[in-house]
């Protein structure tokens, strides 16, 4: 399932400014709610996920989710729905007391964008987050996905690191004060996303040290970086304090825990041991159509949550 099918089917009212890493690693658990299931962590579904046992109407998707235990959910393409479907979510999940995961502010997998120090690039990325402001307020979202789209072949890399990184200041300054968290996301170059300037975690890293702003952290995607570096524990714990969130899916197949090579029991176990009680977006497909198909989801994450 490639990333750019999430863009296409596819934060709370102003936070207190963010002053220390201890909002992104929260010490405390919330209160478990009641469920089927009651999960360790904040996994967050996509709608459609669940659509053959909740049926197509949204809100129906949302009771069917916190029913099995979930509490919370992602929603990449938040931003495309009309204001009336924003608050209609909202409105629901308030009622089921889910969280909001990310949606996506901006992803270019096709220019060069964030790479050029070109004014009118600024002009219109500072645009798009100055929207995804009122979106985050609309439906209490805390976190918004950020792709800075492709390199270029025209300007030595160093030259591009800088643009992306004074871009990313600029943003940053849009969202700090209502405290949303614009994160990151590397994606990997050899299986989905050829030719993208943002592939690996220490260079997340490198980025979210010389931005210096609680607004700009790190997505750290597990499939993505199983693909690009592996080696997931050690190099989430070297880039820790500038991690804000979390999305799943296993390799190869882009599917539900359980289906390919990672360990997520051990992965969730580790990241739970660290502190974070944030949102983990279940950024995958069912490894199975139907009912039976998302049957083995939520078992699945029963599974790799007991731990």
């Amino acid at each position: 399932m490639k990333r750019r099918d999430f863009m296409k089917t596819g934060f709370a009212a102003s936070m207190a400014a963010l002053a220390s890493s201890n909002i992104l690693h929260a010490k405390t658990a919330a209160a478990p709610r009641a469920g089927k299931h009651v999960f360790k962590h904040k996994y967050a579904p996509h709608f459609d996920m669940f659509k053959n046992h909740a049926g197509e109407d949204l809100a129906d998707q949302l009771k069917f989710m916190a029913d099995q235990g979930f509490t919370a959910l992602e929603d990449n393409g938040m931003m495309s729905r009309p204001v009336a479907e924003q608050e209609r979510i909202a409105k629901e999940m308030a009622r089921l007391n889910m969280s909001m995961g990310v949606f996506v502010t901006y992803a270019e997998f096709g220019k060069a964008t964030f790479v050029n120090n070109d004014k009118d690039v600024r002009d219109m990325l500072l645009k798009q987050m100055r929207a995804a402001v009122e979106v985050a307020k609309r439906v209490s979202a805390k976190w918004t996905t950020v792709v800075p789209g492709m390199f270029s072949t025209r300007l030595e890399w160093d030259y591009q690191t800088a643009n992306v990184i004074e871009h990313l200041k600029y943003c940053a300054e849009v969202f700090a004060p209502h405290g949303v968290i614009m994160v990151l996301e590397p994606l990997n170059a050899w299986r989905d996303h050829p030719g993208l300037f943002l592939t690996k975690i220490p260079q997340a890293w490198q980025i979210c040290r010389a931005v210096n702003s609680p607004s700009c952290k790190i997505l750290d995607d597990l499939y993505h970086q199983q693909i690009t570096e592996g080696n997931l524990i050690p190099n989430m714990d070297l880039v820790w304090e500038e991690i804000a969130y979390f999305q799943i899916g296993d390799n190869p197949g882009r599917k539900e825990p359980t289906t390919g090579e990672v360990n997520f029991r051990n992965v969730f176990k580790h990241i739970y041991e660290k502190g974070y009680r944030g949102v983990m977006g279940m950024e995958h497909g069912n490894s199975k159509a139907g009912k039976e198909g998302e049957l083995a989801v939520i078992e699945a994450y029963v599974s790799c949550d007991n731990f």
